[in-house]
């Protein structure tokens, strides 16, 4: 992931060295009079989210060309919903409209609340926009640099990206870059502070065993690193560059994994988002797990040896080493069984052999079984063993289970508690399977307590006296 640790003495070199090429100084100061003009609105955006006015200033002209009436965050019209990434936002409207589309924008970009202004974090924020890639090429990116000494000949590498990740060295971009505009700013409007310095000068090289504060956009890169990360896992078509930046490509893909998926193609990996895809990177066999289950239970209550079906999973390439032909499956699967036979039945006379013996019920309780008697059809579906191992018991564990899925379901693997929960069981993130199960022991236990009471009711009942014999 591209790190700011990483960057931050660069960026800060190449800003205190600075300087505007001179056919392009009037350019720059234009550009910077129309941002400085719309400083009070852009104060308005400020006052709300804790961004300098400036910086909103400079993301307005890279992403609406200073235009009041569209969307910070993608450039389109504000009184209306947006249909390009990030989808869905709006419509804003009234007096405020363009405040309240901005502090929407930086909040999905996860600036709202940040404290670190300097130079270095401030270029490193305005190059997220665009992306790192410049870095990879040995040259600095121009969507900073542009129209200054920093990039271009003379003095300087030129080169560009022409489209999605084809670099062209021999191309120069013409745009001038944000570093440029507020060097321009700095000049026309000296009330400008950056980390306290009018002149935003830094203060020398940092040591590199000491890692720069979090802020929360870094929480935000991880969490988008995550989501590149396992969206090429899956196959995003084109692959995605996993820097970290939530940029229009990660949003792009995000869009399309929520269409397939059904939920609503907005672009942004909310919590629904990020439970789909930790769904779709679970193995295809953990589906078929109850199903093999299941057929095994069936497989062994036949007495047969034939081999169960198995559930759907991925393809596997099968070798002569991986079977014998002249071996009969059958065969093979027989020894196997009868030891499971074995192991089920040692398990029986255990719990039979460690029954107590139940008093007789208090008032308004059901009644507890007595050693050797049989249950009812609803109590002993699965059997007098584990009829008797689950008497009293299912309806509690029934709804503790379900309590407790739910609320585990709600925790994200991305998140501290998630991956320690993932450590200590493998059934983490299984509850779309174990919640039907606890619902089903739920059910099942209230219907035997109904039994119980029938049973009881039944008992209790006076016998009609003998009619005398005529």
């Amino acid at each position: 992931m591209a790190s700011f640790k990483e960057y931050r003495d660069d960026y800060e070199r190449i800003w205190e060295s600075l300087q505007i090429r001179p056919e392009k100084a009037e350019a720059a100061r234009k550009l910077a009079q129309r941002i400085a003009a719309g400083k009070p609105r852009y104060q308005e955006v400020e006052a709300r989210t804790g961004v300098p006015w400036w910086f909103i200033g400079l993301c307005h002209y890279r992403e609406s060309s200073l235009d009041f009436e569209t969307y910070l965050g993608n450039g389109q019209p504000l009184d209306r919903r947006t249909t390009i990434v990030p989808r869905g936002r709006g419509p804003f409207a009234g007096p405020n409209a363009f405040a309240d589309g901005a502090v929407d924008a930086l909040r999905l970009e996860g600036l709202v609340g940040v404290s670190d202004w300097s130079a270095a974090r401030v270029l490193y924020r305005l190059e997220g926009f665009n992306g790192y890639g410049y870095h990879g090429k040995g040259v600095n990116s121009p969507y900073l640099w542009g129209g200054s000494t920093a990039y271009g000949p003379p003095g300087a590498r030129g080169g560009k990206f022409v489209r999605d990740h084809v670099f062209d060295p021999n191309v120069v971009d013409t745009q001038l870059g944000t570093a440029v505009i507020l060097k321009a700013l700095l000049d026309l409007d000296p009330t400008i502070q950056i980390d306290g310095r009018s002149a935003g000068r830094s203060a020398g090289p940092h040591p590199a065993e000491i890692d720069p504060t979090r802020e929360p956009d870094d929480e935000l890169a991880d969490s988008t690193l995550w989501v590149q990360q396992a969206l090429n896992r899956l196959g995003a078509a084109p692959r995605l560059v996993e820097d970290g930046r939530n940029g229009r490509r990660t949003m792009a893909a995000v869009a399309q994994f929520q269409a397939q998926r059904g939920l609503d193609d907005t672009g942004i990996a909310d919590a629904r988002t990020v439970a789909a895809i930790q769904e779709a990177l679970r193995p295809a066999a953990d589906t078929g797990v109850l199903a093999r289950i299941e057929a095994l239970e069936r497989q062994v209550a036949r007495g047969t040896a034939a081999p169960a079906q198995p559930a759907p999973v991925q393809p596997m390439i099968v070798t002569p080493a991986t079977v014998a032909p002249s071996v009969d499956l059958a065969a093979r699967l027989e020894e196997p069984l009868q030891a499971l036979r074995q192991q089920i039945d040692a398990l029986r006379r255990q719990f039979d052999g460690a029954r107590l013996t139940a008093g007789p019920p208090l008032p308004g309780t059901a009644p507890q079984p007595v050693p050797g008697a049989g249950l009812g059809p609803v109590n002993g579906a699965l059997g007098q063993t584990i009829g008797h191992l689950l008497n009293g018991k299912k309806s509690a564990l029934g709804i503790i289970g379900a309590v407790a899925t739910q609320i585990l379901a709600q925790v994200p693997a991305t998140t501290g508690l998630g991956q320690v929960l993932a450590q200590l069981t493998p059934a983490f993130g299984l509850s779309p399977y174990t919640m039907p199960i606890f619902l089903g022991l739920t059910a099942w236990g209230a219907l035997g307590k109904l039994e119980k009471w029938t049973a009881a009711a039944a008992k209790s009942a006076p016998q009609p006296a003998p009619q005398p014999a005529p």
